[in-house]
């Protein structure tokens, strides 16, 4: 009958290590794992050494330790020896057993959790434990890179946000954020918000700013998971500092009911619209409005204007309630938008803010200013 062998826990450890090895495979606490054991395998077997070289040798503490740790490193400077036979065995062993192959152990065990570490973050599974950021939750269907490059550009064009943190939070960049984003300052956290523990990695409860992009800008079922991501921020108490987007009209009412700050039509071509709901709160809701002609939309009147003050084109088209004077075009086709007050204005057509149900006619505007400046001369006479 075969005897059993011994279970030794230093030919396990070895035998553990002899394993195919590879840092995607493993994680950080399964690696940290691996290093304590090594460290403690070897700070073991570092003191029995200390203890032998004492008793063998009749060192003192200190030159055991030197002799200890010169073996270890495989430096030998030769000023300290064991000289008995079970003296030099036992360097020899710790040399070879511990100088050689745990401290070897151990430098791999370290490389693979720095390799680790780079793979977890270039995948977006790290835990960057921000705070204080913005963060994006979902992607477009189309045109992914392009449009982030723009709307993270805007966001860097703020001074209030030029250094701030942006976090995206997606499963559209699993294979790593491009270089054109990386170079934005932006990170990326692999996930679904429709999971807690992916809100959780992302920070949620710690952002200064929360978008909720629709996943398709096409279809109207994406809304239905914007409202259950709006839904999970509103549990949270976070709805003041969210921003949604909502393709279909009938289903704003639904978002607003869970507390949003803002809710917008995706309009991909012009991300900017985002930015301004952080940056100025209000301002998306003019710039929404001149894209659909919902409720404001800008309109080029012809009016000829020689020399006239800028402010006193405004005040006889707001006072006449016709709409808000934007810009003026000049004889040569130029626009000149947000002129000076005091700016006399030669001009052959006026662009006006007007209201979509109550958009004047032409002769309307041509009246308007025609009164206003006759009024004012008939004063001056």
């Amino acid at each position: 009958m075969k005897s059993k062998l011994p279970d030794h826990s230093v030919s396990r450890f070895i035998s553990r290590h002899n394993r195919v090895r590879h840092a995607v495979y493993q994680t950080d606490r399964t690696i940290l794992r691996s290093v304590r054991r090594s460290g403690l395998l070897l700070l073991g077997f570092a003191l029995l050494h200390v203890a032998a070289m004492m008793w063998l040798e009749g060192m003192a503490l200190w030159p055991a330790v030197w002799l200890t740790l010169t073996t270890l490193t495989t430096v030998g400077y030769g000023d300290y020896a064991a000289e008995s036979q079970t003296g030099q065995i036992a360097t020899a062993v710790l040399m070879f057993v511990c100088g050689i192959t745990l401290m070897t152990f151990l430098i791999s065990d370290y490389v693979d959790f720095r390799i680790a570490r780079r793979e977890r973050i270039r995948t977006g599974h790290w835990d960057w434990n921000m705070a204080e950021h913005i963060l994006i939750i979902n992607a477009p269907k189309y045109n992914r890179e392009a449009y982030f490059f723009r709307m993270i550009s805007q966001i860097r064009e703020s001074e209030e946000y030029r250094d701030t943190p942006i976090q995206l939070l997606n499963e559209d960049f699993a294979d790593g954020l491009p270089e054109s984003l990386r170079e934005l300052g932006v990170v990326h956290t692999t996930g679904s918000a429709s999971r807690p523990d992916d809100m959780d990695r992302a920070g949620v409860e710690r952002a200064s700013h929360i978008v909720v992009l629709a996943r398709d800008e096409y279809s109207a079922d994406s809304d239905s998971y914007t409202f259950d991501i709006a839904y999970r921020l509103f549990r949270r108490g976070l709805g003041h500092l969210t921003i949604v987007e909502c393709v279909e009209d009938e289903n704003r009412e639904r978002l607003k009911e869970m507390q949003v700050k803002t809710v917008l039509r995706p309009i991909r071509s012009y991300p900017e619209i985002i930015v301004r709901a952080m940056v100025a709160p209000g301002v998306e809701l003019i710039i929404e409005d001149m894209f659909t002609h919902a409720e404001d939309h800008p309109v080029r009147f012809p009016v000829w204007l020689e020399g006239e003050r800028w402010a006193d084109v405004v005040n006889a088209i707001v006072q006449a309630n016709l709409g808000t004077p934007l810009a003026y075009v000049t004889a040569d086709g130029d626009v000149i938008t947000h002129p000076d007050g005091d700016h006399h204005v030669h001009a052959q057509s006026v662009i006006i803010l007007v209201h979509t149900e109550k958009t004047p006619t032409i002769r309307d505007v041509q009246r308007a200013v025609e009164v206003h400046f006759n009024m004012h001369a008939a004063k001056l006479d």
